[in-house]
């Protein structure tokens, strides 16, 4: 089995009396995407802040590639390789594709956003921003303002970001959120191709792209994982359609 690149081990968030996650522990691997499904107030918002940093876990500890990085900020778990694109889009609207993606590509090298202006004469950065562009199709609108995009570019746009990373591990957080068939679909192209690059963790509410996308799935259920699996597996489990997918899966 090859070693995990992300991985959370025992990892608990208590809000007084609730129990958001409890004895989580998760794992990706290269290559892969490991779908995290659950229903609403499962803890998965929750469980995502503690791989990212945003949020102090009670108990438990996070490892990039081996290292710890349970006490590490946002800013270092990113600067390490982890990508998080967001369930709502943190996008500049009035700037330009490109100048959102060397926004990203200027965070990715350390450099304060607050020089984005001065920066956008950087060739390196321009290079590692349009070559993200490309790879999730959007250099043909990188002159365009965001604000003009439909909503299914202004993920791949989220994408495009997380690219300029150069990541060793995404986590990516409902990406299926609003978007139609046609979205849906080319977005689950362009995620099927991107674990060559890093593997995802998918938090994913649309089952059909979950299933179509994962080689494993955990399902979480009031802070809990009571099943990871395959597919198959988890199509097939009485506790999993008990719980959360229903008969109709």
């Amino acid at each position: 089995m090859a070693e995990a690149v992300l991985s959370a081990h025992g990892l608990c968030k208590s809000f007084g009396a609730v129990q958001a996650t409890h004895d989580v522990s998760i794992d990706v691997r290269p290559g892969e995407i490991h779908a995290v499904i659950g229903p609403n107030g499962a803890g998965k918002s929750t469980l995502i802040a503690q791989l990212c940093g945003s949020m102090a876990s009670d108990a438990g500890r996070v490892e990039l590639l081996g290292r710890d990085v349970t006490h590490d900020t946002v800013r270092r778990r990113a600067q390490a390789g982890l990508a998080r694109t967001f369930q709502i889009s943190a996008l500049a609207m009035e700037d330009t594709v490109l100048q959102n993606a060397m926004l990203g590509a200027l965070g990715a090298a350390g450099r304060p956003w607050r020089f984005l202006r001065p920066a956008l004469g950087d060739q390196d950065l321009r290079d590692r921003a349009e070559a993200a562009l490309e790879r999730v199709g959007l250099q043909d609108v990188r002159a365009a303002r965001v604000a003009a995009l439909s909503h299914g570019q202004r993920r791949q746009l989220e994408v495009a970001l997380a690219l300029t990373l150069s990541p060793k591990a995404f986590i990516m957080d409902e990406p299926m959120a609003g978007l139609g068939g046609e979205g849906s679909k080319l977005l689950t192209d362009l995620l099927s191709a991107l674990r060559a690059d890093a593997p995802i963790l998918l938090v994913e509410h649309d089952m059909d792209a979950v299933f179509t996308l994962a080689d494993r799935i955990s399902v979480l259920v009031y802070g809990q994982i009571i099943e990871t699996g395959t597919v198959d597996q988890i199509r097939r489990s009485p506790a999993v359609r008990d719980a959360y997918l229903g008969e109709g899966a």
